[in-house]
């Protein structure tokens, strides 16, 4: 099919984000998208780092339309779809696609709420987001900013997801225009995209999301003014550790360092969990040394015939593990380290 303008009066900016089981979702949702659509599509998904995405290679499989991975400079073109690459955020600029390595939001890089947020203050209401399944509540900022600029919000049914985590945190705290299996979410976009904009549409661009803009562009927090977004919270960044930002849109609670890392609620205690569950395999790896240590030590002391030395280590061998013993209870609790409450 033949590349298209697009058309500056219509909802023809589509983003999709989705986590875990979005493979399986955006190949239900591909194969009934009209293979015509007059829209620029862009897909985040969140992958690992070090792992080459391979999602363009899928969804070409599943579409007449392109489908390329995004390239920093790319000119926006309808009929066409750009994946986000592995450890770049993809994003959107007054002149098209950006790719960047700002700081990681969510845990991950790309991340839905950086695509989303961008599309949102670039086009406004030309946008549609569409959240699919994924763990936690990753995305839920970025479909709040496109409802906030005029956009239209639409959400894969959390009972027909893989993960249905992302969809109800989206449901729960975004004013979201639709819900429903991947058929019908399909038979929306292509329905959205026939709808002009209604003239004249003046929607203004909220600060923070600028500022969020710039952070996820260039990186520098305190420069684009984070300390800006809200009040100074209680904790720490898990990444950097520095100070965290609270930012609040209606119902959704999120926080930002002035390194530029940010959090929902549910990354933020996800990271929480990982730094707890790290500090407490050290503990227990320095408590073990601690005792091979000592037990070495009453070896060399009996040997050298000093039989009270040889006692003492001992002694404080076997108290180190028996002080060990909750600690590796606590480790091994899986109850500790379940899922968070729902928020």
């Amino acid at each position: 099919m033949d590349n298209m303008t697009l058309d500056a009066r219509m909802r023809n900016i589509v983003v999709m984000g989705a986590s875990a089981g979005g493979v399986e979702a955006l190949t239900v949702l591909f194969r009934h998208l009209p293979p015509d659509l007059p829209a620029a599509i862009l897909v985040v998904l969140h992958i690992p780092a070090h792992t080459p995405s391979q999602l363009h290679r899928i969804l070409a499989r599943l579409t007449p339309m392109p489908v390329v991975v995004a390239e920093d400079g790319q000119a926006l073109e309808a009929g066409t779809i750009y994946v986000a690459s592995a450890d770049r955020h993809l994003m959107l600029d007054e002149y098209g696609i950006r790719i960047t390595r700002g700081p990681k939001e969510c845990r991950v890089r790309p991340a839905i709420d950086v695509l989303f947020r961008s599309a949102a203050i670039v086009y406004g209401p030309r946008v549609t987001g569409a959240r699919l399944s994924g763990a936690l509540d990753d995305g839920t900022a970025g479909l709040w900013a496109i409802k906030d600029h005029g956009g239209r919000a639409l959400v894969q049914e959390p009972a027909q997801a893989m993960y249905a985590s992302m969809p109800e945190s989206a449901i729960r705290h975004v004013d979201v225009d639709f819900v429903g299996p991947l058929e019908t979410l399909a038979q929306q976009i292509a329905a959205m995209v026939k709808i002009p904009i209604e003239s004249p549409v003046k929607v203004s661009v909220e600060k923070r999301h600028i500022i969020e803009n710039q952070i996820a562009t260039a990186g520098n927090g305190i420069r684009a003014g984070v300390m800006d977004l809200g009040k100074v919270s209680r904790y720490t960044c898990p990444d950097c550790h520095g100070v965290l930002v609270q930012i609040e849109e209606g119902s959704v609670i999120r926080f930002r360092c002035h390194t530029g890392h940010a959090f929902s609620l549910k990354t933020l205690i996800a990271e929480v969990n990982a730094a707890i569950d790290s500090g407490l395999w050290d503990t227990l790896r320095a408590l073990e040394e601690r005792m091979m240590l000592l037990r070495q030590m009453a070896d060399i002391s009996e040997k050298a015939g000093v039989p009270q030395g040889a006692e003492r280590c001992r002694r404080l061998a076997d108290d180190a593990e028996n002080r060990l013993k909750p600690l590796r209870e606590l480790v091994l609790d899986a109850d500790f380290f379940g899922h968070d409450p729902e928020t």
